[in-house]
């Protein structure tokens, strides 16, 4: 019997359990796979939290209820993987043996890495909104705030689903007038980016939105530490921004156990063939999702077009063949703009967001890099999506492969 070992039952973790769990024989196969805990998150949720579109309890689910009952379903840490034993031992030092494995460990928000983040005002005036407890300890504080300088700022990147810092504060913009305090908020961007977004037109398209909604950035700012006396943001180069409430996107890294292992790069993430998703120097190792050090987006939308991808090649390499299915970097994002409407991104390695219409062309009904209706409902929709066909394995029916009808260039 050949054993594969999945580690990290998130999106990319559970989808490829359940589609491998169908393709490969019960008699020959058995699926182990493992995770620290039994709360399975939808993480884009938690950007919702804050504002009362969702609470914590509306976006967790059971971990196994989304798992196929012939996968060994372990819950545990993990301690270190062995590549050239191929063998992985577990927080209680339990030791599981693979053929093949698959590494889908993800990444997390580690506010420790900046000087003066973690103090005695976290939690109180400074927040994270990536976290289940940072989401809601954010919504709580927001039901009573009465107005001042809210700054949202980026540590570095990658971070999972870049285009949040923008959906939050557009989703602040809308909150704050709603409530009748808008004019009593100044809400401000903070990035090292040289913009508002990574690439040249939709950094331009989302910085006017910014801009219409009297949010100001401050670009190329790399920050070395938080002064919480003075309230101020620093950066390596001795800028300084003040702010009444600090917002942070701290330093995303993958699971420490890829760092105890050597197995990635400064910021734990895996170095994997973009096109492939093979592991470049580990044998009979794919990596699917965050947990990789590629150019692409860390969103969940990456993770379901890669899962295709991976699926087809992985069929393909336990009977000695090359792999046949290439990731072109595709990643397809909603963007909650406000006042219940939203934006639609669709990009790839080479092509970067461009205006227009998806997913047929003149039709839509969605609408690329321009403000709808249907696209805030898309973004609220895709929840019911996530939980009974995405995880599940189920083909949907956007392809993997990014394609350039409908798109302006």
């Amino acid at each position: 019997m050949r054993h594969l070992l999945i580690l990290g039952g998130g999106t990319g973790g559970t989808i490829m359990a359940n589609k491998l769990a169908a393709a490969l024989d019960e008699q020959e196969w058995q699926i182990t796979i493992v995770d620290a805990t039994e709360q399975h998150y939808y993480q884009p949720g938690f950007l919702l939290v804050p504002f009362g579109t969702y609470r914590i309890r509306d976006i967790v689910k059971p971990r196994r209820q989304y798992l196929p009952r012939r996968v060994n379903v372990i819950i545990s840490g993990i301690d270190h993987i062995d590549a050239e034993k191929k063998s992985v031992t577990l927080a209680n030092k339990a030791v599981l043996k693979y053929d093949y494995m698959i590494i889908a460990t993800g990444a997390d928000i580690h506010p420790e890495q900046i000087e003066g983040l973690m103090d005695e005002e976290w939690g109180r005036s400074k927040f994270d909104f990536y976290s289940p407890k940072g989401a809601n300890r954010l919504a709580q504080f927001f039901k009573t705030w009465q107005g001042g300088k809210l700054v949202l700022n980026i540590a570095e990147m990658p971070i999972k689903c870049p285009v949040a810092p923008l959906e939050f504060l557009f989703l602040a913009d809308s909150y704050f007038t709603k409530r009748g305090m808008r004019d009593k908020v100044e809400l401000q961007l903070v990035t090292p980016l040289s913009g508002a977004f990574t690439k040249p037109t939709s950094s331009r398209v989302l910085g006017e939105f910014l801009e219409r909604k009297g949010i100001s950035v401050v670009p190329d700012f790399n920050i070395a530490r938080v002064d919480s006396k003075e309230k101020k943001i620093v950066s390596w180069d001795e800028n300084e921004v003040s702010y009444d409430v600090l917002v942070s996107i701290p330093t995303n890294m993958g699971d420490a156990a890829i760092q105890r292992s050597g197995l990635g790069n400064e910021l734990n993430f895996i170095p994997t063939d973009k096109e492939t998703l093979l592991a470049e120097e580990l044998k009979d190792v794919f990596v699917l999702g965050d947990a990789t050090n590629l150019p692409s987006s860390k969103a969940g939308s990456v993770v379901h077009f890669q899962s295709e991808v991976l699926f087809q090649n992985f069929l393909e390499h336990i009977d000695g063949r090359p792999p046949v299915a290439h990731f072109d970097g595709h990643s397809n994002c909603f963007i909650e703009s406000g006042f219940d409407k939203g934006m639609l991104i669709d990009f790839n390695y080479k092509t970067e967001p461009l205006p227009g219409e998806f997913p047929l062309p003149g039709v839509g009904p969605f609408t690329l890099l321009g403000e709808s209706r249907i696209n805030h409902y898309g973004k609220l929709m895709f929840r019911w999506v996530y939980w009974n066909l995405l995880l599940r394995g189920m083909e949907l029916p956007i392809e993997a492969e990014m394609s350039m009808a409908g798109k302006r260039v």
